[in-house]
């Protein structure tokens, strides 16, 4: 089982869904850099279930930084932020540990690993899991924005409800900053929440689209072919369970352009080299072109939904139909922004290391 991406700044995830705790480890980020405290605080919060719309289950996230930090500042060591579970019931998930839920990992998890796995909400796979993603990611935030380079994500559609995509993207980063839901014009806001609530009424759920900016990020800063800006990017948001798609800039609106619509053209003011519009999302030939990284995430609806729905028996291998207990999101589209935005800093300062040294966050 691989838990860990990276080159130089190297993340490693560790826990499951209902065991003593979950957490991460960051190694190789360079020293001095600040470990605001109450930064990681705020990502753990963002990252929490909130009201009717999301579960029930409600940890307190009480993290504890075990090594790295000295003094409020990283030391060059190994971070390994721990974060304790204490609000499980894993009696849910006896009466159908031998019946695999529709979409979840249960099935393959089971193939893969011979029936040892942790089955208890999802065990490793569960997106608990994230809350140490979360955590470390807000020193890697913290560190790129001494830097100058900044990155937001909001929720672009949820069912029939949408936002307005990114415009004046520095302005809306830092509104973004202040919002427990994430989105630009706040009218979609309770559009959005009226999608997610009729879904949890229905005993089903929704998923949505999210958009992510990195802004401030200098051209030159990523490889062709096979550590492709984007690739290094969409390898590490694939790793959260619910994301099904990704695509930069225009994506698949590109099969609708001629050549003429989709280029996006230079031009050149005081010295700075740009472009006039950002189709390629910032990025081409896998390099950052200085232009922000624009990309587009499609999350699924959380599998786990109150409906009948058919199975089959492990233990018996015949058909067999659940219907799921316990606590669950109707819809993971809130809390998976503070992740993406984590896991994305993570890779960005991976990428910078890799291009322009690893002291070059140093404090």
């Amino acid at each position: 089982m691989k838990n860990s991406i990276g080159t130089n700044v190297i993340l490693t995830v560790f826990g499951e869904s209902h065991g003593e705790a979950v957490g991460a480890v960051l190694d190789g980020l360079a020293p001095g850099i600040e470990a605001d405290e109450e930064l990681i605080r705020t990502q753990l919060n963002k990252r929490r279930p909130s009201g009717s719309g999301e579960t029930s289950r409600r940890e307190e996230d009480r993290f504890r930084i075990i090594s790295g930090i000295f003094n409020g500042r990283t030391t060059g060591a190994p971070i390994c932020i721990i974060i304790e579970n204490n609000d499980v019931r894993s009696s849910d998930y006896e009466q159908i540990r031998t019946l695999p839920r529709p979409s979840h990992a249960d099935y393959t998890a089971q193939v893969k690993y011979c029936g040892f796995q942790d089955y208890r909400g999802g065990g490793h796979f569960s997106g608990r899991v994230t809350a140490g993603i979360a955590a470390v990611g807000a020193i890697t935030l913290k560190a790129l924005q001494t830097k100058g380079i900044h990155i937001s994500t909001h929720i672009l559609r949820c069912g029939k409800a949408e936002d307005l995509p990114f415009r004046d993207i520095d302005t809306e980063i830092k509104a973004l900053a202040g919002k427990d839901f994430p989105v630009i014009d706040d009218n979609a806001a309770e559009k959005m929440k009226d999608e997610i609530d009729n879904a949890r009424r229905a005993d089903d759920s929704i998923g949505g689209i999210l958009q992510t900016a990195v802004l401030g990020l200098p051209a030159g800063i990523g490889e062709p072919w096979f550590d492709s800006l984007e690739g290094m990017i969409s390898k590490a948001v694939f790793a959260l369970g619910g994301v099904k798609g990704i695509e930069f800039g225009a994506g698949f609106l590109f099969a609708q352009m001629r050549g003429s619509q989709a280029n996006d053209s230079f031009r050149t003011e005081g010295g700075k080299i740009f472009t006039t519009t950002n189709n390629s999302g910032g990025i081409n030939g896998g390099i950052s072109n200085g232009m922000p990284i624009l990309f587009n995430t499609a999350v699924k609806p959380t599998p786990s939904i109150a409906q009948k729905q058919d199975t089959v028996d492990f233990t018996t291998g015949e058909n067999a139909t659940l219907e799921i207990k316990g606590r669950h999101d109707p819809a993971i589209i809130r809390r998976i922004c503070p992740v993406i935005n984590s896991i994305v800093s993570i890779v960005i300062c991976d990428a910078l290391s890799m291009h322009l040294g690893t002291d070059f966050l140093k404090g």
